[in-house]
């Protein structure tokens, strides 16, 4: 993380899976977290979308993604692409 980061406090950091990459320096994510549910104690899945910006378009569908929170990009943009973890064949 770059040192003007550390000055901000701590950012949200998600990993996810790229779902679309068809918009100009934006890509979709896919971001899954589990939890156990609190009565019946089973392991639960849940999948968030969240739109992220991608400056070089340099992710394609099935990359999976590190995504840090950033300020207000767009309407709908929150995060931005920090790196990518491993690219699809």
């Amino acid at each position: 993380m770059s040192e003007s980061n550390a000055f901000r406090g701590n950012r949200k950091v998600r990993t996810g899976t790229v779902t679309s990459d068809k918009m100009d320096k934006s890509i979709t994510v896919a971001v899954e977290r589990t939890y156990r549910h609190p009565v019946y104690k089973k392991v639960v899945r849940r999948t968030k979308r969240v739109l992220a910006h991608d400056e070089g378009n340099q992710c394609q569908v099935g990359d999976v993604v590190r995504i840090i929170e950033s300020k207000p990009l767009s309407r709908r943009k929150r995060w931005r692409l920090q790196r990518i973890v491993s690219k699809v064949e």
